[in-house]
């Protein structure tokens, strides 16, 4: 039985995304996978699924997003910049983990200030990690 209905993986590196994937999938951590390898495609993906009909949105939405901070063109700050923008139920729906290989204490307490950010894992994915996903 998987915890959630879908996951979404958003990171530039391909080698990342598939290791994280084969890690929740590993983990039965959720039916579906979506994988972006650019934060502005993802962006584009859930503004497309607002466009759907009620029902279908919520069953559609991921309920977690891991999301990788340092990424060109739009980085993970951006991205949740434009998340906020999006409607309340994606907001309330997506719980968002910030993913990075970054040590770097202010991007923590950046990521802080975001209320969708639930949780900051280091890169990459483990099943320790996942199993103690308790969002």
């Amino acid at each position: 039985m998987s915890a959630y209905q879908s996951v979404m993986l958003i990171d530039d590196n391909e080698i990342d995304n598939l290791i994280n994937q084969k890690m929740v999938e590993a983990a039965g951590l959720s039916k579906y996978i979506y994988t972006h390898t650019g934060a502005k495609s993802a962006i584009e993906f859930l503004k497309n699924i607002e466009q759907l009909e009620s029902g279908v949105v919520e069953s559609v939405l991921p309920d977690i997003i891991f999301l990788d901070i340092d990424m060109p063109l739009m980085d993970g700050f951006q991205f949740l910049e434009e998340f906020n923008k999006l409607k309340d139920t994606t907001r309330t729906k997506c719980k968002i983990v910030m993913l990075t290989s970054s040590i770097n204490p202010q991007d923590v307490s950046k990521s802080k200030k975001y209320e969708s950010v639930k949780k900051y894992l280091n890169k990459p994915l483990s099943q320790e990690s996942l199993k103690e996903l308790s969002i």
